[in-house]
């Protein structure tokens, strides 16, 4: 990953952090909407033929109505990994509905999210002949994703997920979450 994309995802991902607890809305009915910020990083599974897994790198935020239904977008960039002679990066931006199952008197959670990703796959190499060639790969589908997750504390939570970002990426990922 670049330096730039790693400072403005430091920046954005510091930005979001240090909003407050203001942000909480009552709704009348007991339960107070929470949003939150997190970091992720895992790996991309890419399908093209030659290419390493590269590691991905993500912000996200969303917010939660109820204690079961949110929404969430995300931004996952990756660096470069190995692709014959060359290099291959992907990014993804996406947006969700999400689902959580609260596991009863446990900290522990399961979570689903379905919406629409936009996945963008990009590398250079050498062919045979010594030529330089390019790859790249958009593509705008339906995505989801699965994971787990375990609530530390009523603000701080881990969780692990896999994602299938349309028919040519999968993103297997853990991550830290703050609720406001």
């Amino acid at each position: 990953m670049k330096t730039l994309q790693k400072t403005l995802l430091a920046l954005a991902a510091g930005s979001l952090v240090s909003m407050g607890a203001q942000a909480a809305v009552s709704y009348g009915n007991g339960y107070t909407g929470q949003p939150y910020v997190g970091v992720k990083v895992g790996q991309f599974d890419l399908d093209v033929d030659g290419a390493d897994k590269p590691t991905a790198y993500g912000v996200y935020g969303g917010y939660n109505f109820d204690p079961n239904f949110g929404i969430e977008a995300e931004y996952v960039g990756s660096d470069d990994a190995d692709y014959y002679n060359g290099d291959i990066d992907a990014k993804s931006y996406g947006a969700y509905g999400t689902y959580r199952y609260q596991f009863p008197n446990t900290g522990l959670y399961a979570k689903g999210k379905l919406g629409v990703a936009k996945t963008k796959v990009e590398g250079n190499y050498l062919s045979s002949n010594s030529s330089r060639n390019t790859y790249s790969d958009s593509d705008t589908s339906l995505a989801g994703g699965v994971g787990l997750g375990y609530s530390v504390n009523p603000n701080f939570s881990v969780e692990a997920e896999y994602d299938k970002l349309g028919s040519d990426a999968d993103l297997m990922t853990v991550g830290a979450q703050l609720k406001f």
